[in-house]
């Protein structure tokens, strides 16, 4: 799918010394951060998700810790 992104100066100057370091463009470093970004959220999702499932399923045991 193609998309237009406009980038701050100063990001892009920074996205453009980077792509020339690796010898990739600049197109390959926003879709390889993009895909990061997009399993970092996942997993963060799943860890809070997991967390309150724990939290419901022992809030007893939790409340008795903290009184403890």
């Amino acid at each position: 799918m193609a998309m237009t992104l406009r980038l701050p100066e100063e990001l892009d100057a920074q996205l453009e010394a980077l792509a020339r370091q690796r010898g990739t463009s600049k197109h390959a470093l926003l879709i390889e951060a993009s895909d990061r970004f997009v399993r970092s959220e996942s997993k963060t999702d799943r860890v809070l998700q997991a967390v309150d499932e724990i939290s419901d399923q022992y809030a007893d045991a939790i409340r008795r810790l903290e009184d403890a």
